[in-house]
């Protein structure tokens, strides 16, 4: 491992001093509704000379190699400030997880080789001021890109919402919204490990036999098939819901309110068939939570940091171990990064949405 890293240092010196053509996504204006790929655009043409980091920035220099494609970004493309993360601005650069190689750095807690995840630019190399929460990786035989997905945002997403959130015990009956998506292919495989029987739905046959297939549910179905998504959860639950990790919101949350059970907990986790409309459609069967005292809470992530290196270590060896699968979709080039987070809004993803923008 130390030899890989002396590589990675020399690789990362070397670059300094030349000048690249850095290509850049960027974001052109506010938009309502659903994104489309002309609502960003690829500069290219636009040097960068690879310099030092100015002395008592406290920066970094990187070049990106993942880039995350992630719900909660089509928020920001909104002109609306009341949120836990600003909007992007028009005019600059995209900006979401990433894993990077650090070049140059003037912050002692980084030297140049060292690889990094955390918030980034959607361009090939960027400076980096705010680093209060870019996380070391640490050199092993998981693929690198995991760190924006299974052991990054979306990972850490499902490990505390199931486990802080829900609170699951042996035995209970757990349904998963967008099952085989970034977040709740874990959530699903968490809850089978902890032993308990586990549903999911997703939007297409190919997607439901993955859950059934590979990655261990007990059942799934394509909601885009059933003309009633009361029945359907029905059939598959027959004594009711104890545990929904909600990531759709709309007329499945709905759905799931009627067949809780008593003292059942849904995890607000993300509401994906609601974000990209202007006029939200409202929830008509919340008198559930009182006749079966159900819990329903929403979450952030950044909530529960503090359980970060726990879950880190957890899931690591899970995978590691082989009792957890994760499943990417993975687009090459920078320039694919339009199509890419637009494809999450049409369920055109099978797993977590990676960009590589560059081998390293």
């Amino acid at each position: 491992m130390e030899k890989k890293a002396g590589k990675e240092e020399a690789e990362a010196v070397e670059l300094l001093g030349k000048t690249v053509e850095n290509k850049q996504i960027i974001f052109k204006g506010y938009i309502e509704g659903i994104p489309k790929e002309t609502d960003m655009e690829l500069r290219i043409g636009k040097k960068l000379k690879l310099e030092k980091v100015p002395k008592g920035s406290g920066g970094l220099l990187v070049k990106n190699l993942y880039l995350s494609c992630d719900p909660f970004m089509r928020g920001r493309m909104r002109n609306f400030t009341g949120s836990y993360i600003p909007p992007f601005i028009p005019g600059e650069v995209i900006e979401g997880f990433g894993v990077s190689k650090v070049l140059d750095s003037d912050n002692s807690d980084f030297k140049p080789g060292d690889i990094i995840s955390g918030f980034t630019g959607w361009e090939e190399y960027s400076l980096i001021y705010k680093t209060e929460q870019l996380r070391k990786i640490q050199a092993d035989d998981i693929p690198l890109s995991y760190h924006v997905g299974l052991l990054g945002m979306p990972g850490f997403t499902a490990y505390a919402g199931f486990y802080e959130v829900c609170v699951p015990n042996i035995g209970e009956y757990v349904f998963v919204s967008a099952a085989s998506g970034a977040v709740g292919q874990l959530v699903g495989q968490l809850a089978k490990l902890h032993g308990c029987y586990v549903v999911g739905s997703a939007g297409s046959k190919q997607k439901v036999d993955i859950l059934k297939d590979k990655l261990g549910f007990d059942g799934a179905f394509n909601y885009k098939e059933e003309a009633d998504l009361d029945k359907a959860l029905k059939r598959h639950f027959p004594e009711g819901i104890d545990i929904y990790f909600d990531n759709v919101g709309g007329s499945m949350l709905d759905a799931a309110l009627i067949n809780m059970r008593i003292n059942g907990r849904i995890a607000i986790c993300g509401m994906v068939s609601q974000q990209s409309l202007s006029d939200p459609q409202g929830i008509h069967n919340l008198i559930q939570l009182i006749t079966k005292r159900v819990k329903m809470q929403g979450f952030l992530q950044s909530d529960y940091l503090h359980l970060f290196p726990r879950f880190l270590e957890d899931v690591t060896s899970l995978c590691k171990e082989g009792k957890i699968t994760y499943l990417e979709d993975m687009n090459e080039g920078l320039e694919s990064g339009p199509s890419a987070f637009v494809g999450l809004f049409s369920g055109k993803n099978i797993g977590k949405q990676v960009i590589r923008v560059a081998h390293h």
